[in-house]
């Protein structure tokens, strides 16, 4: 099933249960799926659909730390239970270990050698990983990779 035809029909089920903040998250989902699709004129694809859901999850975070940083615990508690619901139509994460295989694989075959190579291996990373692991992880991993 397409992600959005899911997304659809979790905001259904969401609607018929009566949770609130389950359909409010998924609404804001759809709104910015349609967003995108009016402005470009387009119909998404599943892994546009999984961009802007990274998207809108790392906003969360970034409020959460905002808002844990004013003090205001319990703004904060709805932005994480927001990220809860939209890590649903993500796909399953890498572990550590299957990371740093695809990074060690990328090394080698864009023959990367130092830190100047950062951005031609994050180049070749992208598009794998997106959407299968927290891209900040993935830069911090890079850099690690690159100067050892």
């Amino acid at each position: 099933m397409p992600l959005k035809e899911q997304i659809n029909d979790d905001m259904k089920a969401a609607m018929r249960a009566k949770d609130a903040d389950k359909l409010l998250a998924i609404r804001m989902l759809t709104a910015a799926i349609k967003q995108k699709e009016v402005d470009e004129r387009i119909e998404l694809t599943d892994a546009q659909v999984v961009a802007i859901v990274e998207k809108l999850i790392k906003q969360r975070k970034d409020s959460v730390a905002a808002y844990e940083a004013a003090q205001r615990q319990d703004l904060a508690d709805k932005e994480k239970a927001e990220i809860v619901v939209l890590s649903v139509y993500l796909p399953a994460q890498l572990s550590e270990n299957e990371i740093q295989a695809v990074i060690t694989a990328a090394i080698t075959q864009t023959g990367a050698s130092g830190p100047q190579d950062m951005g031609k291996l994050m180049a070749v990373l992208k598009p794998q990983l997106a959407g299968k692991a927290d891209m900040g992880n993935i830069s911090v991993l890079v850099k690690k990779a690159l100067s050892s």
